[in-house]
């Protein structure tokens, strides 16, 4: 029997515990983006669309190209939310097949 907690478990390196760093930075850069994605996009098209679009091009009212740019601001928060599944969901069916095969 061996003393100083030196025994069979201290053969074994120690990133073999570790999770998958490359799998968790990748998802975490994913999430990210996403997350960056939903701030910027919606706010920036409803700003946008308001003025450029309803206002300037199309010659709405004020209270007509608010309701309009609503819309549009919602349809990309949607579309956005989505994309993301959508990439989660083949991230995570990757990674399954990759660890299947393993």
């Amino acid at each position: 029997m061996e003393r100083g907690g030196l025994g069979p478990m201290s053969a074994v390196p120690v990133a073999e515990f570790r999770p998958n760093e490359g799998s968790l930075t990748s998802t975490l850069r994913t999430l990210l983006f996403f997350t960056a994605l939903m701030i910027t996009l919606p706010v920036g098209l409803y700003f946008s669309s308001k003025a450029y679009v309803f206002e300037g091009s199309l010659g709405m009212s004020d209270r007509d190209s608010y309701f309009y740019a609503a819309i549009v601001a919602v349809v990309t928060v949607h579309v956005v939310l989505a994309l993301f599944v959508y990439v989660a969901w083949t991230e995570g069916s990757r990674q399954w097949r990759e660890g299947k095969q393993d």
